[in-house]
Parts: structure tokens; C-alpha cells; sequence
């Protein structure tokens, strides 16, 4: 069997191609080769791209693909595919697409019929979540959140009982905001995790409470530099009328004979309900 890595770039494709996103040894051997075989490269930031490619030694035509710019291009680049030309696709760093111009040429290049080849690496998303401790069997990418405070803070209110893992993106001017936003929408003991620096020397994770994080980032006079990944615990899931008349049951049945604390921490084991929770059900079944 011959694996796709070791096959020639083919005429007539769009290649989507990740790049690292800050340690330049990520780049995988077929990334490279792909990038010195297409016929045109286009870029987010030609300039900034024009580096990497430096540092690779390739040496080839690049076109500026952006937000800006890209319903416009888009035709132009497919043209040239539908005549032959193969062409790579690539962002400043990461994943095109994700969070990254890109989608308005797939798509077309998909009406087309045109082939898309995706050349996987580095992803800073993936990259976080592997490294946070948190749940990743389910999780909910929101990317770049509003910038006015007002339309964020109705977000992430929208947001607030998700049970899936949250991850962001976010801009070091704007990342001590977002966090005290999440205390106020979220509770101050919900888990957070920031990833700032991914694949760089001065990599950096701050994780614990929403509180705590907060208060990490204030005293870290390099906590302004680098973008993060911001990733936030899901909520617990909410209790469905049964359980809820199960472990009233079982605090009826403790309360009686145990202090209130106890009776809760026993409850929580039978039942596997949050401790904070049961103790308020705990505290108005005393008052009747």
C-alpha cells in the first residue's frame, strides 16, 4: 500500500495546509514538501508566510487570501485549479479554517468538484485541550468571542449551562475581561484552564478557578503578551425530577439522625449529586 504522504502533489487540487503555530519544528515533512511542489501558495499575511517559506527554502508564487478579500479571490484561484494548478492554502499559523479565512474557497472548490487534500498539523485548539485537564470527549469551540463587552457578556450568558468543555480564542489586551466575565456569568468556582504561548519558549498554562486564574494572570507581568486558548469547564448537568426526589428521599432519611454536613456528604455518594446542591435542598428540608 502506498501512503498519501509518499504520492507527488496531483494537478488540478486544493491543498489545505497547516503551519505551526510557533515552534517551526512542528511543520511535518509532508507539509514541507507540499509547499515546495504546488504551483501557488496563498497566504493570510503573505509577508508573515513569506518568512516561514523562507525558512524552508521554497520559493514560490504567493497570493493574499483574507477576510477581506477572499469571496473576491476565491474564483481567480479556483480558475487556475480547474486548469491544472495545484495550490496550497495556509494561515499565519495552525489550521486553515479554523478561526482562519479559507471556508468561502473550500466551499466553492467543493461545488466545483474540485478536489480538496487536507495536510493535517498543528492546531492550537487541539493543542490546549490535550494539555488542560479537562473533559475532551465532548467539547464546544466558540472561537474569537464579541469584543464589545456587552454582546460577550450575552454569550457567554447564552453559554452558561452548556455541559460540554468550552474552548475561545482571545487577544492579551482583552484576556482579563474575559475572565472576570466568566466569574460573574459562570461562578467563581468554575475550572479554567489558559494556554498562552502554545509550542513557544516562554509557553505558559494557568489553570484553577475562575477566581484563581484571574488573580494568576493579574500579578504575571507577561500575562499581556501572546494569544491564549481559553478553556472552561462545562457545567454540571442539571438534575432531572427524579433524582431530585431520590436524594430528598435519602436526606430525609439522614437528616434525623446525622449533622446536616454529614447527611449531605453520604447523599452525594448514594446519588452522585453536587455537594453545594444537596446541601441547599439539605437546609430547606430542615426549615420544613
Amino acid at each position: 500500500m502506498v501512503s498519501k504522504a509518499s504520492l507527488p502533489v496531483s494537478s488540478g487540487t486544493l491543498y489545505i495546509v497547516a503551519t505551526p503555530i510557533g515552534n517551526l519544528d512542528d511543520l511535518s515533512a509532508r507539509a514541507a514538501r507540499v509547499l515546495s511542489e504546488v504551483n501557488l501558495i496563498a497566504a493570510e499575511d503573505t509577508r508573515h508566510s513569506g518568512r516561514l517559506l523562507q525558512h524552508l527554502g521554497i520559493d514560490k508564487p504567493m497570493w493574499a487570501l483574507h477576510d477581506h478579500n477572499e469571496r473576491d479571490r476565491a474564483t481567480g484561484l479556483l480558475d487556475r485549479v480547474e486548469k491544472g494548478e495545484s495550490v496550497a492554502l495556509i494561515s499565519d499559523a495552525g489550521t486553515p479554517l479554523i478561526s482562519d479565512p479559507g471556508f468561502v474557497l473550500v466551499r466553492e472548490a467543493r461545488a466545483r468538484g474540485i478536489p480538496v487534500s487536507p495536510v493535517p498539523g498543528p492546531c492550537a485548539l487541539v493543542a490546549a485541550l490535550s494539555a488542560a485537564g479537562l473533559p475532551t470527549d465532548r467539547f464546544l469551540f466558540e472561537g474569537f468571542l464579541p469584543a464589545k463587552a456587552g454582546a460577550r457578556a450575552k454569550a457567554l450568558q447564552a453559554l452558561s449551562r452548556e455541559t460540554a468543555t468550552l474552548v475561545f480564542y482571545e487577544s492579551p489586551r482583552r484576556i482579563q475581561d474575559l475572565v472576570a466575565e466568566l466569574a460573574t456569568c459562570f461562578g467563581p468556582d468554575r475550572q479554567v484552564v489558559l494556554a498562552r504561548e502554545l509550542t513557544k519558549a516562554f509557553e505558559t498554562f494557568y489553570s484553577g478557578t475562575t477566581g484563581e486564574v484571574l488573580e494568576a494572570i493579574v500579578g504575571d507581568e507577561n500575562s499581556g503578551k501572546g494569544e491564549y486558548v481559553v478553556m472552561v469547564a462545562g457545567a454540571a448537568p442539571e438534575r432531572t425530577t427524579d433524582a431530585l426526589v431520590e436524594a430528598d428521599q435519602v436526606l430525609r432519611l439522614l437528616l434525623p439522625e446525622l449533622p446536616v454536613k454529614k447527611a449531605v456528604r453520604i447523599a452525594a455518594e448514594l446519588t452522585g449529586g453536587a455537594r453545594n446542591d444537596l446541601y441547599q435542598r439539605a437546609l430547606k428540608l430542615k426549615e420544613q
